[in-house]
């Protein structure tokens, strides 16, 4: 039954503490996915409102991510972590406070800033796995630094279920956030105990900033579909839970045990993923995980057709739950494919587009949401625009993996 776990049990202790911080941290982030936008809507922000706000997190990612990708090429990694424990809470904490006291400027900048201050440890996290671990154990290292999401998810969400459940009055959403926030200062510690990192690079001696050094066309095929899938997403993920509190009239306690019973599935199919790959093959995992999932959001979004109907809450929470595993599954498959394709020379500079690329898209989705809820769009035709993007990536995504089998087979991917 537990086969899976030999996939992990040559992880060096470094990079468990690395992604035991990324646990931490990702409360932050899961909480704000869970709760933050409920919160906003309870503190009088209409969700278009609302998205404008957000909108500003990815901004800040999209702004940073290609110079820092440039910048981290050929350098250690474990300062950018340092700085990234201590500003994402103080900075989450800030938003919290900005939210309540209706401080519009504030809020926009500490969005903004908070965006940022993720990223140092979003996109230095690959090129550090794929810097100190073998071969063998690199789908191992991706996963379990994926299914940090889905654990914190987990945890959030549960502990906001029972919190609320206990006394909704006393734990609002502001104080479970807070709350979390605190629990996040875990992260500080882990990255403190990775001291000393050891690093293995080579170091680079071209110019850093020369983006003739990089190879583009191997890029730009890498980046379509994740591209694709992006802007999609960037429609959808941000916004389920309001969908679910607007269309099925969920508060924050029920979407958010929802989220956690969807994570442990989603936890158990990440740390599935080294095994799935070894039975399936990406030619046939990739597709078929991706596709799956879209069904269900397709099945999920349609309950708002028919919403007073009994029947529909249960359908939308069973497709939500299904979708989960099957697109995050997808994700660790995808990051390797797209490393390996692009090449050694390339990872630094992939990993920052693609952290850009999903940062830039959720911005302009988060804009395009606005818009679309402003000219009262209803959630399932938003929804479904995004399964139109997530089917046009899946098919480019199919056609990456053909060609990275042709690569693998030359000899040219490590």
């Amino acid at each position: 039954m537990f086969k899976f776990l030999k996939y992990y049990s040559n992880l060096n202790r470094n990079l468990l503490k690395l992604i035991a911080a990324e646990f931490f941290l990702q409360l932050i982030n899961t909480s704000f996915m869970l709760i933050m936008l409920i919160y906003m809507q309870k503190e009088g922000y209409p969700d278009h409102e609302s998205a404008d706000y957000v909108s500003f997190r990815f901004l800040g990612v999209l702004i940073l991510s290609v110079p820092l990708g440039l910048h981290i090429k050929g350098k250690k990694l474990y300062p950018f972590f340092k700085i990234a424990v201590y500003f994402v809470p103080a900075l989450a904490w800030m938003i919290v406070q900005s939210i309540h006291q209706h401080q519009s400027t504030l809020l926009y900048i500490t969005m903004f800033l908070w965006g940022i201050s993720f990223t140092l440890i979003q996109i230095p996290v690959l090129p550090y796995i794929l810097r100190n671990t073998h071969a063998q154990d690199r789908t191992s290292a991706i996963s379990l630094s994926y299914a940090t999401f889905s654990f914190a998810s987990i945890s959030s969400g549960f502990i906001i279920f029972i919190l609320r459940n206990i006394d909704p009055i006393l734990f609002t959403e502001k104080l479970l956030l807070e709350i979390l926030i605190i629990i996040s200062l875990a992260a500080i510690f882990f990255i403190k105990s990775m001291v000393p990192v050891e690093e293995h690079f080579e170091q680079d001696n071209t110019t850093r900033w020369n983006l003739l050094d990089f190879d583009w066309t191997s890029i730009i095929q890498a980046t379509v579909p994740t591209l694709l899938i992006a802007i999609g997403a960037g429609l959808t993920i941000p916004f389920i839970g309001i969908f679910f509190y607007n269309v099925h009239q969920l508060d924050s306690q029920n979407f958010s045990l929802i989220g956690a019973i969807a994570a442990i599935l989603v936890a158990f199919a990440a740390v599935q993923v080294p095994y799935i790959k070894n039975k399936l093959g990406f030619k046939t995992a990739i597709p078929l995980t991706q596709s799956l999932a879209i069904l269900a959001l397709i099945l999920m979004a349609s309950t708002e057709l028919y919403k007073n109907m009994h029947a529909a809450i249960y359908i939308a929470v069973a497709c939500y739950i299904m979708r989960q595993p099957l697109m995050n599954m997808a994700g660790p498959m995808t990051s390797e494919v797209v490393m390996g394709y692009v090449g050694n020379k390339n990872r630094e500079i992939m990993s920052a587009i693609t952290a850009a690329i999903w940062s830039g898209s959720w911005f302009i989705s988060s804009r395009i949401f606005k818009v679309l809820r402003e000219s009262g769009f209803p959630y399932y035709q938003v929804f479904f625009i995004t399964a139109c993007l997530y089917a046009s990536g899946v098919i480019l995504y199919f056609a990456l993996v053909i060609k990275y089998n042709i690569k693998l087979k030359r000899g040219e991917i490590d």
